[in-house]
């Protein structure tokens, strides 16, 4: 079967999507979709997307890691997926859709795409890095010199050692640019690598940064390898709520490929 697929980009964090609502993709097929992700002898990405109808919102994201496997929630894939809806006249300008944490809205306001994320209800702070799920599992720990800082080598050693074990982290390693702004560099499980840019990852550093009192701002900017990304959001006696995730998605180019 060959299908049509859309190549996107948001800060570096680039993505496979596909219109899934007329194709019938085998999605147990990992090997396959990891060999679409592969950067050598395939479309390469970060991960696969498939874009699916639903019942109860604008459409369904189903979104696959690098590995071939489906992952939890991708803040970049969810901006991405947006952007590719309003190409396809699904959505004109603002949208709901649901996804593997449930159902987020998203709107594109002069050409950044804003994604609401889950509220956060707990921040978990210990005495070399911080804990928090922004739909994804995220290690936040501060760093000094994080252009030279070996990112892989201790992500990969902290993803897979205690207490995360076999299911793992994504790892951020985090520097104070300034009051309210803070450089990123993430190790993505189910990628295994660096990526240029992480949703959810700099979602997880703006409100860790906050939580800790590193900063005070309630709208935080985050420099990633890939670009700049935007986080507002509200702090509540019982965590953060109305959290944001804002920055640019591009599309970088269609075409066509044998499933």
């Amino acid at each position: 079967m060959t299908i049509e697929f859309y190549k996107y980009q948001g800060t570096g964090n680039d993505f496979i999507i596909i219109d899934n609502r007329h194709y019938f993709i085998d999605k147990n097929d990992t090997k396959r979709i990891a060999e679409l992700c592969d950067r050598r002898f395939g479309i390469g990405s970060d991960g696969l997307i498939l874009l699916e109808n639903d019942e109860i919102s604008d459409f369904k994201m189903v979104y696959y890691n690098a590995d071939g496997r489906e992952s939890s929630m991708c803040g970049n894939g969810g901006r991405c997926i947006t952007a590719f809806a309003q190409h396809l006249e699904i959505i004109n300008k603002s949208t709901s859709f649901s996804a593997i944490d449930g159902v987020h809205e998203a709107r594109i306001e002069n050409g950044a795409v804003w994604l609401k994320m889950k509220d956060v209800r707990e921040v978990n702070t210990f005495s070399s890095h911080m804990f928090l799920d922004t739909g994804s599992p995220h290690h936040v720990e501060m760093v000094k010199s994080l252009g030279e800082f070996d990112v892989k080598s201790n992500g990969a050693q902290i993803r897979y050692g205690e207490p995360y074990g076999e299911k793992g982290s994504n790892i951020n390693f985090v520097e104070n640019l300034s009051e309210n702004r803070f450089g990123v560099r993430t190790y993505e499980r189910g990628v295994e690598d660096e990526t240029l840019s992480c949703g959810t990852g700099v979602t997880a550093v703006a409100l860790a940064m906050h939580s800790s009192g590193q900063t005070k701002s309630n709208a935080i900017q985050l420099r990633t390898q890939g670009g700049e990304l935007k986080v507002v959001f509200r702090p509540t006696n019982n965590g953060y709520e109305d959290i944001w995730l804002i920055g640019p998605a591009v599309l970088v180019f269609k075409g066509s490929v044998k499933w």
